[in-house]
């Protein structure tokens, strides 16, 4: 028997801009919730990208299945209409600098009296609080606060940033998690609260193996590893070459070395003293990448993955963005689906990445034009006439 979607019948107000906030109302939406996404009459920073080639891939995949309204929150009329939405709403998420909300009124103390049942998310850099509040944050100058330029590279090099926007997306995630135990607490108490997340601290535990070898090395170890683990407690551990590319390669457990030695035809190297335990492995680390890197360079690396998998050795070959995109079992599983998208043609979106057995995953609905759902959002739900958003649109309020 199908279930519906959890948060089927939950309405949101988005506010939220570029990745952080309109990810975390992105899974929202995926869990069944109505998605109301808000935008000034200029739409929001990441749909103003779309002029850029590729560029508006990212408000495609983040922005499926909500409904789009335009509102002037810098107008008397355009505030109003956010709080009789909020009346309505169990949910508002924004992600704009601390204070922004306040300053325009509409900040959680103000939102809380029209609707004491309210959840509201905030999404930010640094947080609420202390010091750092104030400082402009976006993925790259968090990455580098947070220390995670410090530890990505190699040793002889400058520090890189990570190539995904991991703080961005990690602070929605966590806000996600926010939203929804405060929406757990409501049902026993009644009671909206507020919750935030500053994407600094939300990275902050992805540091760990970093950390391990910062501390037990008394600070002297490099801090940047390459492709070794972070903490230097694991070898092999590395990405290593092929004929055709690069096969990553981890051992994490004793059977798993010697299945690779195994696959390697080199069982003799079980009875080296060099190697006979991971703590001895990894004071031969450099030993270890040049066994492993000779014995995988005479190799394709599908091939390669192939014959290691036979032997159960955790690995796999680095693709690229191509390979991934197409991705047979990703789109088997219906994690990534091919739309026409009515505004950027032919594009691979993604579904949610969380799973409710019972329910079937909801179809992708492509994000719309800006301001698609007025009639919708201020006339079907807000019970406006046809006079009334002619004058909003007049005023350019909507």
């Amino acid at each position: 028997m199908s279930r519906a979607l959890p948060l089927e019948g939950l309405t949101v107000v988005d506010l939220g801009q570029i990745y952080n906030g309109p990810y975390c109302t992105f899974m929202l939406a995926m869990a069944g919730a109505r998605v109301i996404k808000i935008e000034a009459k200029g739409g929001e920073h990441l749909r103003r990208r779309s002029v850029v080639g590729g560029a508006a891939l990212p408000f495609a995949m983040l922005n499926s299945n909500k409904t789009f309204a335009t509102l002037n929150l810098k107008s008397e009329r355009g505030r109003e209409l956010l709080k009789t939405m909020v009346q309505r709403a169990d949910v508002v998420v924004e992600n704009f600098a601390p204070g922004a909300m306040d300053r325009l009124g509409l900040g959680y103390e103000a939102l809380s009296q029209v609707n004491p049942r309210l959840v509201y998310g905030a999404g930010s850099g640094y947080g609420r609080s202390g010091p750092n509040r104030n400082y402009p944050a976006m993925d790259l100058t968090v990455q580098a606060m947070a220390g995670i330029m410090s530890v990505t590279g190699f040793p002889d090099r400058p520090p890189v940033k990570a190539g995904p926007a991991m703080c961005d997306f990690f602070g929605g995630t966590h806000l996600y998690a926010g939203i929804m135990t405060a929406l757990f607490e409501r049902e026993r108490t009644g009671l909206g609260r507020l919750v935030e997340v500053s994407m600094q601290e939300a990275v902050y535990a992805s540091l760990s193996s970093n950390l391990g070898l910062h501390y037990g090395s008394g600070g002297t170890a490099p801090s940047r590893t390459g492709n070794r683990h972070g903490g230097l407690a694991e070898a092999p551990y590395n990405v290593y070459p092929t004929t055709d590319g690069h096969i990553a390669i981890i051992c994490v457990g004793e059977s798993h070395w010697k299945s690779l030695l195994k696959a390697m035809g080199r069982e003799d190297l079980l009875s080296d003293a060099r190697f006979a335990d991971l703590k001895l492995r990894v004071e031969h680390i450099d030993e270890i990448d040049e066994l492993v890197g000779g014995f995988t360079a005479l190799h394709p690396k599908q091939a390669l993955f192939d014959l290691l998998m036979q032997h159960r050795v955790p690995c796999a070959p680095v693709r690229n963005l191509d390979e991934v995109v197409n991705d047979v079992h990703m789109h088997e599983r219906g994690a990534l689906q091919w739309v026409d998208h009515p505004m950027y043609g032919r594009v691979c979106l993604m579904q949610s990445a969380l799973r409710f057995e019972g329910s079937a995953p909801l179809a992708l609905q492509p994000s719309g034009e800006l301001g698609r759902d007025n009639q919708e959002v201020y006339g079907q739900w807000l019970g406006l006439s046809d006079a009334e958003l002619q004058q909003l649109m007049d005023e350019e309020i909507i």
